[in-house]
């Protein structure tokens, strides 16, 4: 069993950032792969990257490539989602998931509990 518990979440202005933490018990960090999800109000949970358990820097989609980043400290059991020029449209809750890999949501067994994330224009 794997417990995932995020943080960081909160309200900001376009423009600004904020970094995510998920930070995960109950299993050995360094063979977990990690997934960052987010779901705005009304649409499916979109994948937004995700972290393999031997890369400290990992892969996010074209459409938040260049503004967001992922990477892990296993001194910490943590991964972080680094979101830089925030826009309104990334407003949505965000989830860190893990044991699984690739962009569908059915492909991870593990879920925090979600961090919200709004983003004023």
């Amino acid at each position: 069993q794997v417990q995932l518990v995020e943080s960081g979440g909160g309200l900001v202005e376009a423009g600004g950032s904020l970094r995510l933490s998920c930070a995960a018990s109950g299993r050995t960090f360094s063979s977990l792969n990690m997934g960052w999800f987010r779901q705005a109000p009304g649409k499916e949970r979109e994948f937004v990257g995700n972290s393999r358990w031997n890369g400290a820097i990992g892969y996010v989609v074209d459409s938040v490539k260049g503004r967001f980043t992922i990477s892990r400290d296993g001194t910490k059991n943590t991964v972080y989602l680094q979101m830089n020029d925030l826009k309104p449209e990334d407003t949505a809750v965000y989830y860190c998931a893990a044991g699984g890999l690739g962009s569908l949501p059915r492909q991870y067994f593990y879920w925090g509990q979600g961090t919200q994330v709004t983003v004023s224009s």
